[in-house]
């Protein structure tokens, strides 16, 4: 769930500051992806776990609405489901934090049960805010042949995983920009990056005002922002991982793939209400045709 509040400013450290608009509606990171794929044409099962609360309730109710089948999710009676806490500026800046909730139950134990579903997937949309026993099951258990795109690494990211098992690894500018090494216009010969270093062939750092960045071992490339305001860097993230996934399901190149992700992401992250505003593919291919 994401509960949003408008404020004048921020609060200072022991301040408490007046809101405005609060707004509660189902719209975590793996929700968003599932029905963002689910509307680019990609046939889609969700997994993870929220509470028996209402908020529970909601999002299940929101990925049968988009399409996504969510009968892996687990319910955890004891466990209150994540929430997403978002806080906006008069300019549109965001302060956050989240609290996993039942999807921190999501560990090796419920992942286990759940490996010969996830083996027939062709690509794997997978949060790296999930516990490390879940990552770690993950990415253990699945076959050669699925492609892994993982996002929202936390800052400083050193989780003893498998990394090079990772296909990609998509994120913010706060995420991931800042630990790139050179600017990201830098033609390199070789980008120095922590996780490419780890193993993960390759970055992406969407959500920014400039475009998105693919960053590869090689060097980094540019994508264009459509001329978009980007208001939503993390609705960005989201939808970017699922256009990929869906282009890479389809046996696309990596760079067309990344192109249409990119589209799709620059329209997500100029609405408000990611959910009532998914890019569908005509969408997509209006805004990447010339004219």
């Amino acid at each position: 769930m994401e509960l949003r509040a408008r404020v004048e400013r921020f609060p200072r450290a022991g301040e408490t500051v007046p809101a405005r608009d609060l707004v509660a509606r189902p719209a975590g990171s793996g929700l968003v992806q599932a029905a963002a794929a689910s509307r680019l044409g990609a046939d889609v099962a969700a997994y993870g776990c929220v509470g028996t609360d209402p908020f529970g309730g909601q999002v299940l109710a929101a990925l049968s609405r988009a399409g996504a089948p969510s009968a892996p999710v687990g319910r955890i009676p004891d466990a209150p489901t994540g929430a997403w806490l978002v806080l906006v500026d008069p300019e549109g800046h965001r302060l956050g934090t989240y609290a996993p909730g039942a999807n921190g139950r999501a560990d090796e134990a419920y992942v286990v049960p759940h490996l010969p579903g996830l083996r027939d997937a062709e690509v794997i949309l997978l949060d790296l805010t999930l516990p490390r026993g879940g990552l770690t099951g993950v990415l253990r258990g699945l076959g050669p042949g699925t492609t892994v795109v993982a996002s929202h690494p936390p800052p400083q990211n050193r989780l003893p995983i498998s990394w090079e098992r990772i296909a990609f690894v998509v994120g913010t500018p706060d995420e991931l920009g800042g630990q790139a090494g050179p600017t990201p216009e830098a033609e390199a010969a070789r980008v120095s990056h922590p996780l490419l270093d780890a193993g993960v062939r390759n970055l992406v750092v969407t959500g920014g005002p400039e475009g998105t960045y693919l960053v590869e071992p090689a060097g980094v490339t540019r994508f264009p922002s459509h001329g978009l305001s980007r208001t939503n860097p993390r609705a960005a993230v989201d939808v970017f991982c699922a256009a990929l996934a869906t282009r890479l399901a389809a046996g696309r190149g990596l760079y067309e793939a990344i192109g249409y992700a990119n589209a799709a992401a620059a329209l997500a992250s100029a609405a408000e209400d990611v959910l009532a505003s998914l890019p569908t593919p005509e969408r997509v291919l209006a805004l990447l045709t010339p004219g």
